[in-house]
């Protein structure tokens, strides 16, 4: 929850701007690490999530790795400090350049996403006179029951390998000598809120091992990605996803065997709640059938409630009039560019501060330029407090 003293503050600086709640980053961080070492599991934070600076310094701190779904992301997490056996390299379109930037970092495995993909990353590797760790991404074909544009375990998504194709896969392996197979991988959506998705895909990942076991192939580790959503509804009264809930139901669901290392891939779960895009109201224009409060924060800003109709709780800071219905729209020349329509807001003037929560992740990493717009610097709660 954004403070009265942190408030007052924001009306300093200009506006749009993303906030970060540090104490709320290192606070959700503690309980999602003291749960993960309750069961002695291994976390790789997904980078794709939130790539700024200080977020990422602040979760490598914590110990944990990263997962990189691009060769720069790869780059970026090096540069950053993670220790490169920490790094996981995720992606259905690794390119040549990628990957060699990547076998000569050194980092722990590639999740590997198509026979092909297998081929080059040996041919890459034994040009380059390395080995390389893999994990086979498998396509579980689980629905999440999450928005289409984020869901990846169903069979018609692009990503990874389906159980007809695990004898291709093995025949393949055999004919490469500078690739090691280290485990099966998994993710099958983002945003899930239905904890048992979790558990079916607990009970679905022991039935694609047996085909290994019966064909005499050793799974060293197993990767669950990540996918826990947070509430975007009540982001101030629930400000931290719902980890013990989660990782007790994968451990009361998932075999795992004698040796076998378990991993996640966390990413919206960890940031989601730390970052509030502010805004000022620029304009209120009232129409016979419809109020708009036009802000200064547009979709270049934070493209999520254009691209997926995302919702985001919207609070003015500095109003305490009665609440109005307001179609909630930002500058840019598109009429998708709307944060939330007849939404329920205390009465705005211009100039008021508002807060777009739960903005931490997909949000500043995924800004633009669009109509040549500036992007949005990042502000942060431990230098309010100097």
């Amino acid at each position: 929850m954004i403070t009265k003293e942190q408030i007052e503050a924001f009306g300093t600086i200009e506006t749009p701007f993303y906030f970060y709640d540090m104490d709320l980053l290192r606070q959700t961080l503690e309980i999602y690490k003291k749960q993960i070492n309750r069961y002695g599991w291994h976390a790789h934070y997904a980078m794709k999530a939130n790539a700024n600076d200080r977020i990422l310094a602040t979760i490598r701190d914590f110990g944990l790795g990263a997962d990189c779904v691009s060769g720069n992301e790869v780059k970026l997490a090096v540069k950053s400090g993670f220790d490169p056996q920490k790094i996981v390299y995720a992606g259905v379109g690794k390119s040549d350049k990628e990957i060699k930037a990547a076998l000569r970092a050194g980092i722990f495995s590639f999740n590997c996403e198509s026979v092909p993909e297998i081929r080059i990353i040996n041919d890459l590797a034994a040009s380059m006179g390395r080995k390389a760790r893999i994990s086979i991404r498998v396509n579980p074909d689980i629905d999440a029951h999450t928005h289409k544009y984020i869901s990846t375990g169903l069979k018609e998504n692009k990503f990874g390998i389906s159980p007809w194709a695990f004898q291709d896969v093995t025949d393949l392996l055999a004919q490469c000598p500078n690739l090691e197979l280290l485990g099966l991988h998994f993710h099958v959506g983002s945003q899930i809120t239905e904890l048992p998705v979790f558990a079916l895909l607990c009970r679905r990942i022991e039935e694609l091992q047996q085909w290994f076991i019966a064909h005499n192939v050793p799974i060293a580790n197993i990767n669950l990605g990540g996918g826990l959503g947070v509430n975007y509804q009540d982001p101030n009264g629930d400000p931290i996803a719902h980890f013990e809930a989660y990782f007790d139901i994968i451990h009361k669901n998932l075999v795992v065997r004698p040796g076998q290392q378990v991993h996640f891939e966390p990413g919206r779960a960890l940031v989601a709640q730390c970052g509030h895009l502010i805004s000022r109201v620029l304009y209120v224009k009232v129409g016979r059938e419809k109020k708009f409060a036009i802000l200064d924060a547009g979709m270049n800003d934070l493209i999520r409630p254009s691209l997926y109709q995302a919702w985001h709780d919207i609070e003015n800071l500095t109003s305490n009039g009665r609440k109005l219905r307001y179609d909630v729209v930002g500058p840019v020349c598109e009429s998708s560019d709307c944060w939330g329509q007849k939404r329920l807001v205390n009465t705005c003037k211009r100039g008021d501060l508002v807060a777009i929560h739960s903005a931490g992740a997909y949000g500043q990493v995924m800004a633009m330029r669009y109509n040549q717009r500036d992007l949005a610097k990042a502000v942060y709660s431990d230098d309010l407090k100097k």
